[in-house]
Parts: C-alpha cells; sequence; structure tokens
C-alpha cells in the first residue's frame, strides 16, 4: 500500500430518506360504490448503516466520494397496500474506523468487530392511510398522513490502525527499514526525519506458514502528546496495536532516556498505553564493533532487565529471528 492510498481522516455528508405519503384511495368496485377508505401506508425512509469490511485496510475510497443519500419510501396504494421502503445506503468502513458528529466530535460508535453494522442515521417514518382514520362518525376520511423527512449529518471518520505489532521511535529509527526488511511492504526509505508521514502495514511471515501485522507508525518527537510535530495525528493509532515495539538507534547517547522519553509521550497521550506489552532494541548494530557491541549488551541488561530487549540490524540481518520469536510469544502468551 503506497502512502498516498492511506487514508485515515475523512468528512462525510450522509442524508437519510423521506418516508413516503399515505394513500386516499376509496374503495370503489363494481358491485360496492361506496367501499370505504382503503388507503395503504407509506413506506419508511432507507437508513444509513455503517458497515465493518474485513476486506479494507484504509479510507481511500471516501477520497473521491463524500456524499451518501438513502433511498425515499414509496407512497401507499389502493386495497391498503403499504408503499416499498426505501432502499437503505451501507458505507463500508475498515476495522477500526471511529464514527463521530463533525460538528460537535461527539464519538457516536466505533467499528472494531466482524459483520458489525451501526445505523447512523434512521429513515423518515412513512405516514398513515386514510383507512387509520376512520370512525363511526368519519366514515370517509379523504385525508392521509405525509411521510416523515429524512436527516441529514456530517460525520467524521478517523481510522486507528488495527495491528498486531506497532513500531515506535524517534524519527529516523530503522522503523521503515525493518518493516521492509521483514514484510513485502515497500514504505519510503531515506536517511532524514519524517520520511514515514503516515502509516504502513505489512505481514510479517512466521513459523508453519503462520503471520502477523506489523505497523510502521511515523516517528515521534518530544512534545507529540501535545500536538508537536506530527501530534495526535498518528498516535491514535498506536492505540489498537496489541504489542509495541520500541525502536531506539545505536547511535543514541542515552538509551534509556530514549526509552522514558517515548513512554512518557505515549502515557501523557493515553494512560492506557501502559498496560500493553512491549519489546525494546537497538537498531543499526552494524555500526558497531565487537567492543562497542559488548558494552551496549551489557548497558542493555542493566537498564532493561526482565523487559524484553534485543540488538537487531535490518540491513546485516542481525537478531532479527529471535526478536521475531519473541513477538510471537508475546502475542500468543506463549511461556
Amino acid at each position: 500500500m503506497t502512502e498516498g492510498n492511506f487514508v485515515d481522516y475523512v468528512k462525510l455528508f450522509v442524508t437519510s430518506g423521506n418516508g413516503g405519503s399515505g394513500s386516499t384511495h376509496l374503495r370503489r368496485e363494481k358491485f360496492v360504490a361506496k367501499g370505504g377508505p382503503d388507503g395503504g401506508d407509506g413506506g419508511r425512509g432507507g437508513h444509513v448503516i455503517i458497515r465493518a469490511n474485513t476486506n479494507l485496510w484504509t479510507l481511500y475510497p471516501f477520497k473521491f466520494k463524500k456524499h451518501f443519500s438513502a433511498g425515499h419510501g414509496e407512497s401507499g396504494g389502493k386495497s391498503r397496500s403499504s408503499g416499498a421502503q426505501g432502499e437503505d445506503v451501507f458505507i463500508d468502513v475498515p476495522l477500526g474506523t471511529v464514527v463521530k458528529n463533525a460538528e460537535n466530535q461527539e464519538i457516536l460508535f466505533e467499528i472494531t468487530e466482524k459483520n458489525q453494522e451501526e445505523i447512523v442515521l434512521k429513515g423518515g417514518l412513512g405516514g398513515r392511510g386514510n383507512w387509520h382514520f376512520k370512525s363511526a362518525t368519519r366514515q370517509t376520511p379523504r385525508y392521509a398522513q405525509s411521510g416523515l423527512e429524512g436527516s441529514s449529518i456530517q460525520l467524521t471518520l478517523e481510522l486507528k490502525v488495527l495491528a498486531d505489532v506497532g513500531l515506535v521511535g524517534f524519527p529516523n529509527a530503522g522503523k521503515s527499514t525493518l518493516l521492509a526488511t521483514l514484510t513485502a511492504a515497500k514504505p519510503k526509505i531515506a536517511d532524514y526525519e519524517f520520511t514515514t508521514l503516515k502509516p504502513n502495514l505489512g505481514i510479517v511471515p512466521y513459523r508453519d506458514f503462520q503471520s502477523f501485522v506489523m505497523a510502521d507508525i511515523p516517528g515521534i518527537i518530544e512534545g507529540a502528546s501535545e500536538g508537536k510535530g506530527l501530534g495526535h495525528y498518528f498516535l491514535r493509532h498506536i492505540e489498537r496495536n496489541s504489542l509495541l515495539l520500541f525502536m531506539i538507534p545505536a547511535d543514541t547517547q542515552n538509551v534509556k532516556q530514549a526509552f522514558d522519553t517515548l513512554q512518557a509521550e505515549l502515557i501523557a497521550y493515553n494512560p492506557e498505553l501502559i498496560d500493553k506489552d512491549y519489546i525494546v532494541v537497538l537498531t543499526k548494530c552494524d555500526l558497531l564493533d565487537d567492543e562497542l557491541r559488548k558494552e551496549y549488551q551489557i548497558e542493555m541488561k542493566e537498564q532493561f532487565g526482565e523487559i524484553p530487549h534485543f540488538m537487531i540490524s535490518s540491513i546485516a540481518q542481525q537478531g532479527l529471528q529471535e526478536m521475531k520469536d519473541a513477538l510471537w510469544h508475546l502475542l500468543n502468551k506463549v511461556i
């Protein structure tokens, strides 16, 4: 998936259908000159329904189509026959989509389960036909109810990426290189900060034809939880990842301080993120000689203790299998 095709924020304008009008028909047959009222009810207007689609990964289909309108209900007919209901309109979205009222940013619901459907706007009710208004003193009512109008709303759709493993690190920490090495994804890779502006997803193959999904999240900077850099634009994607992989490059002066800064930004954005399992890796270790490598191994052991930690190099293919094993074990709670 190319960066330009990854759309995670859109605004839509949706309208439900109007209800059909009730009929004022009076029964007239060859041998029944005054059969009385028999006008049927109008059909209800179509609903606007948000539906989960597991085949979608992005909100890209809404890049060019932003208006959706449901069908109108038809008017009632004779012999108390009801009008047809308006056609519902289904809006398919990927799992992880948050639906908000664009006017006040109220969260209406979240799409997180397969086959989930939510009615965001109900269609207008159909009007009642004139036979409903017949009485002993009013035997031939020549009026019926009009159908109720549908309603409109502007929605905001926000996608929070659903992935097994989310890559967390400062800009230029080697996240995109790792994703490209482990998966068939082709993220943009360059030697400057914020090369990645939108999340990239890839499927990591594992033993026995098993796999898991990895997400490359744009780099974090200090103050991101307050909106600095790309800020909230990408931090929301981390919320839906099962496991976090903290990535710190080997040329960092203070590894523990860098880790603490990353973790602090996540907790400041959403304190619940502290409950997620995580692994720490030192990247770009092909730059280290044997002496430095041993020093870093001792330092990582002292600073992270029982926290799973690894030293890897995506370019030199060092330490990747051990890291994948640890990720798989944590994802599946293998002891």
